[in-house]
């Protein structure tokens, strides 16, 4: 069908002619392009700001290999907190030959039987080498508690047992970097959304993600309970704020540096953590309590 140049269209109420129409649509395609553009530019720069710190965990790794010296990470935190983006930042530019990341399934019907801590201890490093876990045994006190996945002595057990654990870790030891990550519930939902949006990140949503929502104030009273009762000097929690992804991979980078007095510190770094983001365990059971104090329940 052929359309003549002064060929006149009604959009939305208004007359425009053809000419108008095609010139709408360049300047739409050029805005978008220079969008996407303008968000490629963010995301480098951004990735950009994490290197000079991805370096020094590179020293960080060659101080432990050469002290033959063990390390756990343990990333925990509520579904779409951000965990998983960022052990794929601290682990980029590491050798892979010294650390490994262990994401455990369900217990099968054998580990149930076994002593709880089992399953766990088989991963933990050699002498030179970092463990990072994404989820650890702390699934007790959190997945396994709310979905009563576990009974409320195997529960009651792992609350009272749990510090002795790490705290004879510590002492044999091993460094053990506990990071909680909190994120919002209305920030949990638009990342869902996401997921369930986008095909290259369906394969994340589970069935108990779809879940969470409806149980966010049982995870929250889970989430101070845990903490509550199991920061301790030997082991303590540092909780990361994680709505801007961003600053929580780069204070999570400075975390786990000061857990480690390596040699060949690049001193010119500003290695201070931004208090808006990153919080002690301690300070968290404050805040949660001050909460209850003035609104009568627990915020996240």
């Amino acid at each position: 069908m052929e359309i003549k140049k002064n060929s006149m269209f009604e959009v939305d109420g208004s007359v425009v002619s053809l000419e108008e129409l095609i010139e709408g649509y360049q300047k739409s395609k050029v805005k978008n392009k220079k969008a996407t553009k303008s968000k490629a530019d963010l995301k480098r720069a951004d990735e950009q700001k994490l290197k000079p710190y991805q370096a020094e965990l590179i020293k960080l790794q060659k101080h432990l290999e050469v002290n033959n010296q063990k390390m756990i990470i343990l990333f925990e935190g509520r579904d779409a907190a951000g965990k998983g983006g960022t052990i794929r930042r601290v682990t980029r530019y590491m050798d892979e030959k010294h650390y490994r990341v262990v994401a455990l399934g369900k217990p099968t019907e054998e580990q149930k039987t076994q002593w709880f801590y089992q399953k766990y201890i088989q991963y933990f490093p050699v002498g030179g080498e970092i463990v990072l876990f994404d989820r650890s045994w702390y699934n007790r006190a959190m997945v396994e508690s709310v979905f009563n996945f576990c009974t409320k002595k195997e529960y009651d057990d792992f609350m009272r047992g749990v510090k002795g654990f790490e705290n004879d870790l510590v002492r044999q030891g091993i460094i053990l970097v506990k990071l909680y990550y909190s994120v919002t519930k209305d920030e949990q939902a638009r990342r869902f959304e996401r997921r369930k949006n986008d095909p290259l990140r369906q394969w994340k949503l589970s069935e108990i993600d779809m879940q969470a929502q409806e149980k966010w104030d049982e995870f929250t009273t889970t989430k101070y309970n845990m903490i509550k009762q199991t920061h301790s000097h030997r082991a303590p929690w540092t909780i990361i704020r994680s709505k801007d992804k961003i600053k929580a991979r780069l204070e999570s980078l400075k975390v786990i540096l000061h857990a480690v007095d390596y040699e060949g510190r690049e001193d010119s770094l500003n290695y201070a953590l931004d208090p808006r983001v990153v919080i002690s365990g301690a300070r968290e059971i404050e805040i949660m309590d001050a909460q209850v104090s003035s609104t009568g329940k627990f915020i996240g």
